[in-house]
């Protein structure tokens, strides 16, 4: 657990680096670019809509490890628009708070339980 406990932080490190550069390059212009190459229908679009796509995974495990709760739907918006800097800091606490128990991370309380 304390490996994947810091792959996650330094996923949180080398991404809030890679994007702080990329916004002073390029500044804030994500969606323009993200769906402009997706209307290309090039590789750089197919990409994006792979990775569009494990967003809404993402998402659609938040709000069902939270049963589709009003703060289960909050947190699902979270992980579609942020990413990898929601998920890897979601996992750390909830890792955190579960002492490791994978079972309990992946669930939830109430399933887990069961």
């Amino acid at each position: 657990m304390p490996l994947f406990r810091l792959f996650l932080l330094v996923c949180l490190v080398v991404l809030a680096g890679y994007t702080a550069v990329t916004i002073s390059n390029h500044g804030w212009t994500l969606f323009q670019v993200f769906f402009g190459d997706m209307a290309l229908m090039g590789w750089p679009g197919q990409f994006n809509l792979d990775f569009m796509m494990m967003l809404a995974l993402s998402a659609t495990w938040t709000a069902w490890r939270n049963r589709f709760s009003s703060a289960g739907l909050a947190l699902a918006m979270l992980a579609f628009f942020f990413g990898t800097s929601f998920l890897a800091t979601y996992l750390l606490i909830l890792t955190g708070r579960s002492k490791g128990d994978m079972k309990l991370v992946l669930l939830g309380e109430g399933r887990a339980s069961a």
